[in-house]
Parts: structure tokens; sequence; C-alpha cells
């Protein structure tokens, strides 16, 4: 008999972050832009993509965050459309291996270290 799959981890990319510039309404937002950007770098095994519409944080622009039953929840800024993908990615999958979604300060990517902008518990009680 195989072990149990782990519940899915979900890291919510903000579509319409503007990253602090006007917003030119013919153009993709960065937001959008960072969103297809980590699509086609791809998320490790267990991790969903999850595209929303704002998770107001418009300071810290370009947005994400990761979210998991029974996980405490984390909100990083600061990213860029054109390079944050393989950071995320990475972030994602010590988040993934986190049972509790604390990961050591020392295991994440130095972007997550500096970017944070919130941690939230889990819905479920803490013990």
């Amino acid at each position: 008999m195989s072990a149990p799959e782990a519940p899915a981890v979900e890291l919510l990319v903000c579509t319409t972050c503007k990253r602090r510039q006007p917003a030119d309404p013919d153009a993709p937002r960065p937001g959008s832009l960072l969103h297809e950007a980590v699509r086609a770098h791809g998320l490790p095994e267990g991790v969903r993509l999850v595209p929303v519409e704002c998770l107001s944080a418009c300071a810290s622009g370009c947005t994400v965050a990761l979210r998991g039953p029974g996980r405490w929840t984390y909100v990083y800024g600061n990213f860029d459309e054109t390079t944050g993908a393989p950071i995320i990615a990475e972030g994602a999958r010590a988040y993934r291996d986190a049972a509790d979604g604390l990961v050591p300060w020392r295991e994440r990517p130095e972007h997550f270290r500096k970017n944070c902008i919130a941690r939230i518990p889990p819905m479920e009680a803490l013990k």
C-alpha cells in the first residue's frame, strides 16, 4: 500500500500587479506576465499555480502567496516578471517540503528572506 499523497500546495500569483508602474490599458500587467513566466518555467510536483486578481499588496508588487491545508500562509513581494520565475519555483519547492509551511530562514531563497510581506497562521487550531 502506498503512502497517501500530501495535500496540494497552492502558489497564488497576483495577475493585476502593476509593480508601481502606471498602467497602460493596452499592455499586459507585470503580474500577468509573472504568472505566465511561472507557468512556462514550471513548478515542482505537488504545487498548483493559481492566478488571482488582487493580493492587496500593491506597494510590493509583483506579489505571490504560498498556502496549503494545515500550513502557514506566506505572502512575498517585489518579484520582477522577467526574472522571478526560477526564484518562485525554488521557494515553492521549499514550502512544499515543509510539512507546516514554516521553511527555516536559511533554507529560503534570498529573495524570500528579504521580501516577506506577511505570515498567516493556518485556519486549523495551532498546537
